[in-house]
C-alpha cells in the first residue's frame, strides 16, 4: 500500500471519527446535566416535603453544585468553591452506594445540618461567581455580599479565638488575613444554618407540621436560640494560614465573644432561609432587650 493511499485512509478515518467522537461527548454532557438537574428538582421536592427551607436552594442553578460521595474520615462534608464541587460521606447517598444523594426524608437530623451547612457554603459560593457578571446578578447577592463584606471588616478582621478547643474561657486575639476573616465569616453562618435547620426539624418531629404554623412551636425554636447564644453555640473557626500555627491546630476556634450576631442571624433568617416575616418579627421582639452594636 503506498503512501498516499495510508494517507488518504487515516483522513477519510478522523473525517469519520472524530464527529462521532465529540457527538458521543455532547450526549454524555447532556447526561450528566440531565443527572444534575433530577438530583436537584428532587432535593427541592423532599425539602418542600419535610417543610424545611428552600428560598436559597432556588437561587442555585439545577447544575452548580457537583456531588460526589466518598469514605470522609476527619470531615462529615467538604465543599470545593474553585470546583463548585460538594464531597459528602457515602452515608448521605441513596444506600450508601456513593452514587446519588439519599432522599431528605430518609436523612437523620444531623445529617441534613451537615448538608444544609455545605449547601449554605455552595450558595455563598454562586453569589460570587455572580457578582463578577453584572448582568446576571440577582436572587438578593449585592445585599446579601455587601453586608457579608461589612461584616467581615469590621467583626471578623479581629477577633477572639479559643486556643484549646475544650476550654472555652480561655481566649485569646487574632487579627486575621483577608482569607481567615472570609473563612471565619462563611463557617459561623454556616453553622447558624445547620443549626437553624436541625432545631427547625427537633421542634417539628412530635407533630409533623411546620413551626411557623403552630405559634408554641415557633417560640420553642425563639428559647432554643436564646440558649445558644447564651452558651456561645453559633461560633464559626478558620483554618490558619501560617504553617507553623497550622501544625500546631488544623483548626482555630472562635470564642464567645466573636459568635454570630443577632443582626446576622436575622439577616440570615431573612435572605437566605427565608423565614416568614411575622416570625423574623417575633424573633426580633424576643431579642429586643439584648440587640448590642454589630460593629
Amino acid at each position: 500500500m503506498s503512501h498516499l493511499t495510508i494517507r488518504l485512509f487515516l483522513a477519510w478515518c478522523c473525517c469519520w471519527l472524530v464527529p462521532v467522537f465529540l457527538a458521543e461527548a455532547a450526549v454524555t454532557a447532556r447526561d450528566e446535566k440531565s443527572d444534575k438537574s433530577r438530583t436537584w428538582e428532587r432535593l427541592l421536592d423532599d425539602a418542600g416535603r419535610v417543610q424545611l427551607p428552600t428560598k436559597f436552594l432556588k437561587a442555585l442553578p439545577p447544575d452548580f453544585i457537583h456531588f460526589e460521595f466518598d469514605d470522609l474520615r476527619f470531615y462529615a462534608a467538604e465543599y470545593h468553591p474553585d470546583e463548585h464541587r460538594m464531597i459528602l460521606n457515602r452515608s448521605l447517598s441513596f444506600n450508601a452506594a456513593g452514587r446519588t444523594l439519599k432522599p431528605l426524608g430518609k436523612m437523620t437530623h444531623k445529617e441534613l445540618e451537615v448538608l444544609y451547612h455545605e449547601l449554605f457554603h455552595a450558595y455563598m459560593n454562586y453569589l460570587q461567581v455572580v457578582e463578577k457578571q453584572p448582568g446576571e446578578a440577582g436572587h438578593g447577592s449585592r445585599e446579601l455580599l455587601s453586608f457579608a463584606k461589612k461584616q467581615q471588616a469590621c467583626r471578623y478582621e479581629e477577633v477572639r479565638i479559643t486556643p484549646v478547643a475544650l476550654r472555652k474561657d480561655d481566649t485569646e486575639s487574632r487579627y486575621l488575613t483577608k482569607s481567615e476573616s472570609w473563612e471565619a465569616l462563611n463557617e459561623t453562618w454556616a453553622v447558624f444554618i445547620g443549626w437553624a435547620v436541625w432545631n427547625q426539624l427537633e421542634v417539628q418531629q412530635k407533630t409533623g407540621r411546620s413551626m411557623f404554623q403552630k405559634p408554641q412551636q415557633a417560640h420553642q425554636w425563639i428559647l432554643r436560640l436564646k440558649v445558644a447564644f447564651e452558651k456561645g453555640d453559633l461560633r464559626g473557626y478558620y483554618v490558619p494560614e501560617d504553617p507553623d500555627e497550622r501544625r500546631l491546630a488544623q483548626k482555630r476556634y472562635l470564642a464567645k465573644p466573636s459568635q454570630l450576631t443577632l443582626k446576622e442571624a436575622g439577616v440570615l433568617m431573612k435572605q437566605v432561609l427565608g423565614f416568614q416575616h411575622d416570625f423574623i418579627k417575633r424573633f426580633e421582639a424576643s431579642f429586643e432587650s439584648s440587640k448590642v452594636s454589630t460593629c
